[in-house]
């Protein structure tokens, strides 16, 4: 798949709160959480953009980046929690 996100996949980034966000909410702690989303994104099977954010499906992961800063606003598990 050849979109703008996977082309600047260098450029994805995030704030030091939402690092801490995305590892609360998919309670993990790799060294690098940058380097973990952007490895999953590479690898993503479904990438789509609505308005201002793209949507990454892979795994059991959605992440919505925004499309002009390539900022990481959030990454949630898809997985229904019962």
């Amino acid at each position: 798949m050849n979109n703008d996100l996977l082309m600047n996949l260098n450029k994805i980034h995030s704030a030091e709160l939402g690092i801490e966000r995305i590892k609360r909410n998919l309670n993990i702690n790799p060294d690098n959480i940058i380097e973990w989303c952007r490895e999953r994104i590479e690898k993503a099977d479904n990438i789509s953009r609505s308005g201002k954010n793209w949507y990454v499906h892979v795994d059991d992961f959605i992440f919505t980046v925004n499309a002009s800063s390539f900022t990481i606003i959030a990454v949630h598990n898809r997985k229904i929690k019962k």
